[in-house]
């Protein structure tokens, strides 16, 4: 499958992480701008039709650099961003969770981006498991934004399996964004309610966090696969998350346009049943879910039909 609904469109499932635009920590102006302007407009020009930022990547960094690089924007664009933290002078990350705040980052996103309404907005968590009745006020505050024009479609992001639950009785969700990758499948019951719902599943930190990344690509299973693919141990990474269900939906972040043909590399490439039987077990709480969620898929006949290029 080539394409994944993503509210109201199909999108490729190979999108792109604004994150890393800004310096250092998603804090500060970009490192190289003339290079950060050019790695979104070939992320682009390479098919890319999925953008996730945020206003606090800088902060206001990671949208200008966007907004200048692309507007106006190509009508296929499906631009998501989130709500819900900011951050201090020192860059650090603070909570903004109040419905007021979340109010106040959407209107601060639109007026970024420069556009009327936002695609997608994912309300992100302060934590899992957080109050119930605060995260009805959330809803409340998004759902009315929603009513009120200002966004497209809501989305989750960093929220366990009962939060999900509960969201769910109260709106629509278009998509879940949660940490995921080969060695951490914390959100994997997450995903699996995804995928039987036919929600999309946008896995954040897919190489590893800064601090997780040797752990992945420096895995030697890892590098073992992907010298004997002839791929990069990234492509193998992002190529298996692909592999894992069809609603996945990547967003790589990078601010190399070296790096950002590789990340887009891994959509073309196929796995074989060795190379994911290898990586499937390298998170033992987290290899049945995925050989369950890649065989329930495969039962009701998805695994390999999809609607094509969008």
């Amino acid at each position: 499958m080539k394409t994944f609904p993503l509210g109201k469109r199909a999108v490729h499932r190979v999108g792109f992480g604004a994150m890393q635009l800004p310096g250092r920590g998603a804090f500060g102006p970009p490192r190289d701008r003339a290079e950060a302007l050019a790695v979104v407009r070939r992320a682009v020009e390479l098919g890319v039709d999925h953008v996730d930022t945020a206003q606090y990547y800088g902060p206001a960094v990671a949208n200008e650099v966007l907004r200048s690089a692309l507007y106006p924007y190509p009508e296929q664009l499906v631009l998501v961003t989130k709500v819900g933290a900011a951050r201090d002078e020192q860059g650090a990350w603070i909570p903004a969770q109040r419905p007021e705040q979340l109010r106040q980052g959407v209107l601060d996103n639109l007026r970024a981006l420069k556009v009327d309404r936002l695609d997608v907005v994912n309300l992100r968590l302060a934590q899992k498991g957080g109050a119930a009745a605060l995260l009805d006020e959330q809803l409340d505050a998004m759902v009315a934004m929603r009513d009120e024009g200002l966004i497209a479609d809501i989305g989750l992001s960093n929220v366990d399996l009962d939060q999900l639950r509960r969201a769910l009785e109260r709106t629509e969700i278009v998509c879940v964004q949660n940490p995921y990758n080969l060695v951490d499948r914390g959100s994997a019951a997450v995903l699996h309610e995804c995928t039987g719902r036919g929600i999309a599943f946008v896995p954040f930190f897919p190489l590893g966090a800064s601090f997780g990344r040797a752990r992945v690509l420096g895995h030697p299973k890892v590098k073992a696969v992907a010298e004997r693919l002839d791929v990069t141990p990234a492509q193998v990474a992002l190529a298996w998350l692909l592999a894992t269900a069809p609603n996945t939906l990547l967003i790589p972040g990078t601010a190399s346009l070296e790096h950002l043909e590789e990340n887009m590399g891994a959509g073309h490439i196929r796995l074989d049943d060795e190379a994911l039987a290898v990586l499937d077990g390298l998170a033992t709480d987290g290899a049945e879910a995925a050989r369950a969620t890649r065989a329930g898929v495969a039962e009701d006949g998805d695994a390999e039909d999809g609607d094509g290029d969008a």
